[in-house]
């Protein structure tokens, strides 16, 4: 069974609530027709620079969309899917301030050109994204982005091993695929299998793709090496060779054994049977978990009735069961029900202990850089220094927000165990609700400090400085001192030449404390700014954690109390009931029934087919 069969059984599911007169559970479905009306299935292109994402994501879709030059580099994140027609729209980031007294300001997307791309998504059309935009949107009309396939080039910002590196993360929990793009002038590096790492554990589909072989005759070799660290780190990703620009001339020219050459038909066949299949599947999965929950609604106010029609002597003992059913799920949605107090103190103690673990990770970090700022001379090993900075700052935010992730699953699932024992009912599988509109974020860079070394003149203007007042200082007292006047030029001479040294070293030393000041002051600023950001994606995604556990049980709680409420008046009514009444309406509920249960019997269909 396809999608549109799904869409198709939620409808028919719809007429039922109708029909039977509940629309909330009508509101739930249609919660499940807006999923299904988005088929989307997001792949981030993520890599260090220069390793062929926008030449990558422009050979799966046929198009020059991605502007690709050496002197290029991409700035803004460009999401690429399926439009009707060829469409290229910016969106600026949202103010969650208002400024001068003014509302704070939505999202705002705006039409531009599609041959002007480079102008918004390069750096150097836009430059530090200096236009704030959150990304740029291109639709195509392509068959492979037909099914929903979303394809997101990534900013190579800082690398993988920076903290732009690291901010990454927090996209991955709504990526439902990440393709880590590498070229074949070299094997995998620490950074990269870090990042794989690290990705297996927040994304359902991780794969790496081996760029550029065009270029480098032993490809292969790198292919096998890569393939060696992948088995030795413990990372179960696949790995897919490729030359875009085979691909994109193979297009131009119709040539499938050119296609065939350039491998991009494997990584096609990926994307679409494990990625788009895969997240068919799921969609599949929850709509027949949201059809059947509300077949089990409707059946559960049937039965009650049907009970008290055939048994009109246990109308009684059956509604004192439904009213103590009916007490617990009113209960359920009291601020003081288990899961409740679990959610709302699990979310609160989560957010303390990450915070925690976040500035305890940044502080150790900063003290090591401080160290090892006064123990040399930052002008000497700054790229060392700053290498060092940026691997250890991407380690620890990387560590800290997958751990967030998994403590946050790990209380969903808390949250849900404790609803489904005081609320008796069956629930969902529940995961991290990632952010439906998350992109990578730009984090700001470390920056040098602007501190030089002092040069040949500056140093030789600072002895004579300090060799002419300690000259000086000698001279003139001798020649008061009668008999020492012949030796005052030759002691002060001696003293020029002491003091003028030291004043060279003295110089030094402080031109040193100063570089290493500064070095410091830029070490800690650019922790304190991964430190913001990575700390606001961890809490934002346990607020939409918190959030979506709270509507959804909140939810099956009210959906709940309106059934068991139904069930009761259904149950009293039943004693009012004439015999033929009674008979007519016997016949009328299990025919009612034997409808709802074709209906779950399609819902089930809906998995067991897959």
């Amino acid at each position: 069974m396809s999608v549109p069969e799904a869409i198709q059984l939620v409808e028919l599911a719809c007429k039922a609530t109708t029909a039977y007169q509940r629309p909330d559970l009508g509101a739930r479905l249609r919660q499940t027709q807006r999923r299904l009306a988005d088929p989307s299935v997001r792949v981030l292109a993520v890599g260090e620079f220069k390793q062929g994402k926008s030449q990558l994501v422009n050979a799966l879709v046929s198009a020059e969309v991605c502007p690709v030059d050496d002197d290029i580099a991409t700035a803004v994140p460009t999401v690429v899917r399926y439009a009707e027609k060829a469409s290229a729209t910016m969106v600026r980031e949202a103010s969650d301030d208002g400024v001068n007294g003014n509302e704070p300001r939505p999202a705002q997307r705006d039409e531009i050109p599609i041959t002007e791309l480079a102008e918004y998504v390069s750096e150097a059309g836009n430059p530090g994204n200096r236009q704030r935009l959150t990304y740029v949107e291109v639709g195509l009309p392509r068959k492979v982005l037909a099914e929903g396939l979303v394809l997101i080039d990534t900013p190579g910002v800082g690398g993988l091993g920076s903290a732009h590196g690291a901010a990454t993360m927090a996209s991955l929990t709504g990526a439902d695929a990440v393709l880590l793009v590498s070229d074949a002038s070299q094997e995998y590096t620490k950074a990269e299998l870090d990042f794989l790492a690290a990705a297996m554990r927040l994304c359902p589909n991780v794969a790496g793709v081996l760029t550029k072989t065009d270029l480098y005759p032993h490809w292969r070799r790198i292919a096998e090496i890569d393939r060696a660290h992948l088995r030795a780190a413990g990372v179960r990703a696949e790995l897919f060779e490729v030359s875009s620009t085979l691909r994109l001339q193979a297009v131009r020219a119709k040539d499938t054994s050119l296609n065939e050459e350039s491998g991009y038909p494997p990584l096609v066949t990926y994307l679409r049977e494990k990625v788009v299949g895969r997240a068919d599947l799921l969609d599949r999965r929850s709509t027949s978990q949201d059809v059947l929950g509300v077949c089990e609604q409707l059946s559960t106010t049937m039965n009650a009735e049907l009970t008290a029609q055939q048994n009109p002597e246990q109308v009684q003992a059956l509604v004192a069961e439904l009213e103590r059913a009916k007490s617990s799920a009113a209960a359920l949605k009291d601020r003081s029900a288990r899961w409740q107090i679990t959610l709302n103190d699990g979310v609160a103690d989560l957010t303390a202990d990450i915070d925690y673990d976040l500035r305890d990770r940044m502080r150790q970090i900063t003290r090591e850089a401080e160290t090892l700022a006064d123990d040399a001379d930052p002008a000497e090993v700054w790229d060392q220094f700053a290498g060092w900075i940026h691997r250890e700052v991407s380690a620890a935010a990387s560590a800290n927000f997958i751990w967030a992730s998994e403590r946050a699953e790990w209380l969903a699932g808390q949250v849900a165990e404790h609803f489904a024992a005081d609320g008796a009912a069956v629930l969902p599988d529940l995961k991290v609700v990632p952010d439906p509109d998350g992109m990578v974020r730009r984090v700001a860079a470390l920056e040098r400090p602007q501190t030089e070394m002092p040069s040949i003149g500056e140093r030789a203007l600072g002895a004579m400085r300090g060799g002419y007042m300690g000259g000086l200082m000698f001279f003139m007292p001798l020649t008061l001192i009668p008999g020492l006047g012949v030796v005052a030029p030759f002691a002060a001479a001696g003293a020029a030449v002491m003091l003028g040294r030291k004043a060279v070293k003295d110089d030094k030393k402080r031109a040193l404390q100063r570089r290493q000041s500064d070095a410091k002051i830029a070490a800690r600023k650019h922790i304190d700014e991964v430190s913001f950001q990575v700390g606001k994606d961890s809490r934002d995604m346990l607020r939409r954690t918190q959030r979506a556990l709270r509507d959804h049980f909140t939810r099956v709680a009210e959906e709940l109390h309106t059934s068991l409420t139904g069930s009761v008046v259904a149950a009293q009514g039943a004693l009012r009931s004439t015999e033929a009444e009674r008979t007519t309406r016997i016949t009328d509920l299990k025919a009612e029934l034997a409808r709802v249960e074709m209906l779950a019997a399609r819902a089930r269909k809906l998995v067991s087919t897959s």
